[in-house]
């Protein structure tokens, strides 16, 4: 039999999870598998490691093993979950499904340790991400993570992601890095998140229909099958419609996912394609007055000016790997490139008389985004050592005018229309980079890892509307962010890892685009945000039992706060040195057949070391109400805990029903710290069942969320201006998925 790596193949298994058992032999083909992936001289620093792999595989009972056999990436070379020398999490399919209706990823990524994913109930609003504390900031978009969907970027080159496009219905797994410990990814401090699509073994069919409360509907049809010699497609579309809990908060999406892949005998090659149309409404955020008189209710002037939000975006990608004939140092070559554009208008709150403000950009964001890169990448053998070397080139244009919110004057005025031009503006990012990574067994027990990420990310802006003044303006930055590793495998059950890196983080587009003193023009004093990342983590592995450690600290300069955020318009400022540190703990044990337990919990202290100026209301000429040394950084919070117990009967092993548990410390709302959004314990319930019919599958899944019927704050808008921090959370609700799979000749 030829082994994988001859062919090109690139090995991952992701299905298997505490609970969820397969045969010995079958876990030894994974394990051989996984190793096959690596070059043969690479293989000879790593014998030690996979015979203490094959010990913990033969250990195990003969009737199966309950150990995961997850291989993930993140380093030059793919490698088991429990040999990652980083904090890493893995999400699988199955907890993707059993999570919710696979619209938002903050349905499954609640129970990954230091990450943050709050639904902010709010379609017209991205979803609320951050690691670590980096990315509490952003009022729209994700900041402060990489983003990737099958190796292909999802995160802008001015460091601005979007989620919305993720097929989280096709993916095998979602992989969760912490920290800028790899120099395979940029501009970033967080870390990465990133989707892998299952690949199309056999034809199949699946339709998906969920309901739920708030109005809730979706559809979704999924259609694959490999095509012989190589070839595999699949593709889905779905259909989403909400109502929304609070008033002004409609939402409809349609989503499109297409693959295209070939493996050939040295070459795998892989198109992706995504299409999606999105209209939300937006019911903006509540006071604590009003939240405190109700929750339920939506502000006035979201109301009075109808804000909503209208979104499209579609992106092509493809991937090509080349296996080379091993006679050389080089093992293989990649290329990615990818081609997109995005539309947004927004119509906002804001006031006509604020319009009439110098420099205002009106009430109405409208802009056309076009973005495409290419990263171009060589594997080395280098003896015991694995090299990685790579450019990359990525570029963003925007056509972003501005409009008034309203049109004609006194009785007769109409409001949240598009009504004057006050911005037009031609916006541009370009990033180009450099980057090595090498891994290598420095003994037995021991490996180091090595790599460092130079580059320049250029951002500019061209104005087209000179009747406010020039706003045009360009920056340019410089890094070189290197990061070092080290994993030692204490035992066969036990991996200690200790990793140090810089991590860079540099202004959006939208960033840049309000000055902080108030007036029109391009924010050219703002600087990007360094830090200095340091971890010290723990993989154990015994029987049942799997458990993850990592304590981390962060020290940053030149840190990007807010300064003024207003009407849906935010200007920032650095602030100064901040401070992160904090402990991230996963487990996952069986204690019985029919029980499994899984545990995470975090804690966060995200401080500023230094003091210095803001504004609370708005308008805001000045920064002029100070924020004190050692106050907590505005949208984070102390800690976070998830907990779960799944119990499947033996005599029913395709029913589960499981009992969640989730808990959050209180959110800071503004620098100032003056208010506080509460903590929150929710329980939630589950159930699925699943049927098999001939060649297809029914599986229906049930949920009820917040079981309770707590009122809390779901999420919040850091600093806003007018006060209107909390975005709140619906009460007890409910979501009901059915899913049949169909695959011809299984």
């Amino acid at each position: 039999m030829r082994a994988p790596w001859a062919t090109g193949t690139v090995v991952s298994i992701s299905s298997l999870r505490v609970g969820r058992t397969v045969t010995a032999s079958a876990a030894a083909w994974a394990l051989a598998c996984a190793a096959a992936a690596v070059p043969a001289r690479a293989q000879d620093g790593q014998q030690q490691q996979q015979q203490q792999q094959q010990q913990q595989v033969d250990a195990a009972p003969q009737a199966g093993v309950t150990l995961p056999v997850v291989v993930v990436s993140g380093s030059v070379s793919e490698r088991a979950l429990a040999n990652a020398p980083y904090a890493v999490s893995v999400v699988e399919s199955q907890t993707l499904r059993e999570a919710g209706p696979m619209i938002n990823l903050s349905e499954a990524l609640t129970r990954v340790p230091g990450i943050t994913a709050n639904h902010r109930q709010n379609y017209a609003q991205d979803l609320q991400l951050s690691s670590r504390g980096f990315g509490a900031r952003a009022a729209f978009g994700v900041r402060g993570l990489r983003l990737y969907t099958d190796g292909i970027p999802a995160t802008m080159p001015d460091g601005q992601g979007q989620v919305t496009h993720f097929d989280l219905a096709s993916a095998q797994r979602i992989e969760v890095l912490r920290g800028p410990f790899s120099a395979l990814y940029g501009n970033s401090s967080g870390g990465v998140i990133a989707l892998v699509s299952a690949p199309v073994k056999a034809p199949q069919l699946g339709l998906d229909l969920d309901a739920g409360s708030a109005g809730l509907r979706q559809a979704r049809l999924t259609a694959g099958t490999p095509f012989g010699q190589g070839w595999e497609a699949q593709a889905s579309v779905s259909g989403l419609e909400v109502d929304g809990f609070r008033p002004q908060s409609e939402a409809r999406r349609t989503l499109v996912n297409g693959r295209l892949g070939w493996q050939g005998t040295r070459d795998r090659v892989l198109l992706l394609f995504s299409d999606i149309d999105q209209r939300a409404q937006d019911p903006l955020g509540l006071t604590a007055a009003q939240f405190a008189a109700d929750p339920d209710q939506t502000t006035p002037q979201a109301l009075q000016f109808n804000t909503r939000k209208n979104a499209s975006q579609t992106q092509l990608g493809g991937r090509w790997v080349h296996q080379f004939d091993g006679l050389g140092p080089l093992v293989d070559s990649g290329l990615t490139a990818y081609v997109g554009r995005r539309s947004v208008t927004q119509w906002q709150s804001i006031t006509t008389g604020a319009q009439a403000a110098p420099g205002s950009g009106g009430g109405v964001v409208d802009f056309d985004r076009r973005q495409d890169g290419i990263d171009a990448r060589l594997r080395w053998r280098l003896g015991d050592a694995t090299l990685a070397t790579g450019l990359n080139l990525e570029r963003q244009r925007d056509d972003r005018q501005g409009y008034e919110n309203f049109i004609g004057i006194g009785a007769s005025q109409q409001l949240g229309v598009t009504g004057a031009l006050r911005r037009d503006e031609d916006n541009r990012a370009t990033t180009r980079e450099a980057y090595a990574q090498l891994e290598m067994a420095v003994s037995e027990a021991v490996s180091a890892s090595a790599g460092v990420r130079a580059g320049q990310v250029r951002m500019s802006a061209r104005d087209r509307y000179l009747a406010n003044g020039d706003d045009s303006g360009a920056l340019r930055f410089s890094y070189a962010n290197p990061a070092l590793g080290l994993g030692w495998r204490l035992s066969p059950a036990l991996l200690l890892h200790t990793s140090i890196g810089r991590g860079f983080e540099s202004p959006t587009l939208n960033e840049l685009a309000y000055r902080a003193d108030g007036l029109g023009g391009f924010n050219t004093a703002l600087k990007p945000q360094k830090s200095l990342q340091q971890e010290l983590g723990l993989k154990w592995r015994r029987g049942t039992l799997a458990l993850d450690a990592t304590a981390f600290h962060v020290t940053t300069r030149d840190e990007i706060g807010v300064l003024t955020n207003s009407g849906g318009r935010s200007s920032f400022q650095n602030v100064g040195r901040t401070r992160r540190s904090g402990a991230e703990l996963s487990a996952a044990w069986q204690p019985a057949p029919a029980w499994r337990t899984q545990w995470a919990v975090s804690t966060l202290k995200a401080r500023y070391r230094d003091a210095f100026l803001t504004c609370t209301g708005t308008p805001c000429a000045a920064a002029n109400v100070p924020v004190a040394s050692g106050n907590r950084i505005a949208g984070t919070q102390g800690g976070s805990a998830f907990a779960e117990l799944a119990w499947k009967p033996a005599w029913a092993s395709d029913t589960e029903g499981a009992m969640e548990w989730r808990g959050v410390k209180r959110t800071a709302v503004n620098d100032i710290n003056s208010e506080w959004a509460a903590g929150y314990g929710l329980v939630n319930l589950r159930l699925s069942q699943a049927w098999r019919v001939g060649h297809g599958q029914w599986s229906l899944t049930a949920r009820i969320d917040n079981l309770a019927d707590r009122r809390y704050v779901g999420s919040v808008i850091v600093n806003d201006g007018n006060g209107r921090f909390y975005e709140p959370a619906p009460g007890r609700s409910f979501w009901l998925g059915l899913k049949f799979e169909m695959k011809p000749g299984a």
